[in-house]
């Protein structure tokens, strides 16, 4: 079922789906050889925005949850993947022991731990969900609305292997992000394989970092498709140990604010684009409380100060402050039900298995549709995103326009993966 979606594909947009498909055997073999040099991430979801004039990722996860709002008729693309992904690092794997968040036992989140279930019990592996969340004793058994189940039961530590009573795995899968730290429980398991590794965390990982990596895989791509790699890439900039409640801090991010918008504004003229500009500023890593701050002109500081002071009460006395990443706004072009939307692409290994709508009718085409009040809308992607449709007039195919999310996706995974390959602390350093 294909959700009632309007949207504004025109202008560079059009020509950039036409440079797609035009170039998609050269696209897939370009992939093909990253991917022969590169480890894609085990799974991953990407946040895409489409302004009509862009298109571009604005995050990438690597513990994707959500997993529940992929159709039956994308679940055999998950599961294929997952065999894939299996087999590449441990081809005997048996036990699969998946990890989930700390303190998340809410229904939408368990139903998501579900459908993972399903996909690694259908790719032939016994799965059990062991939690590391102190304040889990003993085997917890929580209902879902649908009927099903999941149990939570204590993890157990040995010398150097974990799993839970009478289930020792070889495979421990975490879908926690680890945004308070690695626990110990999770250090120096030397005999099973880990899936991500524990630097894919939040504990190591820098949104600026990703982005940079992101930017150097957009201008290989934009060569290739012969587009400006602008097209697909969010300008960033990032602002380093920044403490919020002191007026040099702000100033600094005030500067910077300024720099990005006249970067932006230089573009907006360049493509003759109406649309007023934004940027939004976060946090550079995921595990303080700061939400994302949406600024329309430079000038907004002066009256997002409290704001933004108040999400930076992480910042305690005596910090050395945090890092700010500052990045160009993408606005979405896209509704779905009179709601405004924005489409989530999920990935195993380096397939593209599904996706969803997120939505959210009390939200503006420029602001952030990850929060309370957000709902799902699955995408079309049960005929996959690998099967477009070359005659078709730019803007007018949808799985054309699956297809061109599932490269965007595939970059910003094929990021990550350069992104975990420079921070991993047990690489081999060449002189």
């Amino acid at each position: 079922m294909v959700p009632h979606l309007v949207t504004a594909l025109n202008g560079p947009i059009n020509e950039l789906e036409q440079r797609v498909l035009d170039s998609m055997s050269a696209i897939e073999r370009w992939f093909r050889l990253e991917w022969m040099e590169h480890t894609p991430p085990f799974y991953t979801s990407v946040d895409v925005r489409n302004a009509g004039f862009k298109l571009a990722p604005v995050a990438t996860n690597l513990y994707p949850d959500g997993w529940h709002n992929l159709t039956p008729e994308m679940l055999p693309l998950a599961i294929q993947a997952a065999m894939a992904a299996i087999e590449k690092i441990c081809p005997e794997a048996r036990n699969l022991l998946l990890i989930p968040e700390n303190r998340s036992t809410s229904s939408v989140y368990l139903s998501s731990l579900a459908q993972l279930r399903r996909i690694f019990q259908m790719a032939g592996l016994n799965v059990r969900m062991g939690s590391i969340d102190p304040a889990i004793k003993k085997v917890t058994k929580f209902d879902l609305p649908n009927g099903e189940s999941v149990v939570l039961e204590p993890v157990v530590r040995g010398k150097r292997r974990i799993g839970v009573k009478d289930f020792d795995p070889c495979t421990i899968l975490l879908n926690n992000d680890l945004g308070s730290g690695v626990p110990g429980i999770l250090e120096e398991i030397g005999e099973q394989y880990l899936l991500p590794p524990l630097h894919a965390g939040w504990t190591t990982r820098r949104k600026s970092k990703h982005f940079k990596c992101y930017e150097e895989v957009a201008k290989r791509m934009g060569k290739l498709l012969g587009v400006d790699p602008w097209l697909i890439n969010p300008m960033f900039d990032k602002c380093p140990q920044v403490k919020l409640g002191d007026e040099a801090g702000l100033e600094r991010v005030q500067a910077q604010v300024d720099l990005l918008f006249t970067k932006i504004r230089r573009k907006y003229k360049e493509y003759g684009i109406k649309d007023k500009p934004f940027v939004v500023v976060k946090a550079d890593d995921a595990a303080h409380g700061m939400g994302i701050v949406t600024l329309r002109d430079a000038k907004d500081m002066n009256a997002m100060r409290k704001t933004l002071e108040s999400q930076m009460s992480a910042n305690r006395e005596g910090s050395p402050g945090q890092d700010i990443l500052i990045q160009e706004g993408v606005l979405t072009s896209e509704e779905v039900n009179d709601a405004v939307a924005e489409p989530v692409v999920f990935m195993m290994d380096r397939y593209v298995v599904g996706g969803f709508y997120r939505i959210h009718a009390e939200r503006g085409v420029d602001e952030n549709l990850n929060a309370p009040g957000s709902s799902f809308v699955p995408l079309a992607f049960e005929h996959s995103t690998h099967l477009p449709q070359p005659g078709s007039k730019p803007g007018t195919s949808v799985p054309n326009r699956f297809y061109m999310y599932g490269v965007v996706a595939r970059l910003a995974m094929l990021a990550a993966s350069y992104e975990l390959e420079a921070t991993d602390p047990d690489a081999e350093v060449y002189e």
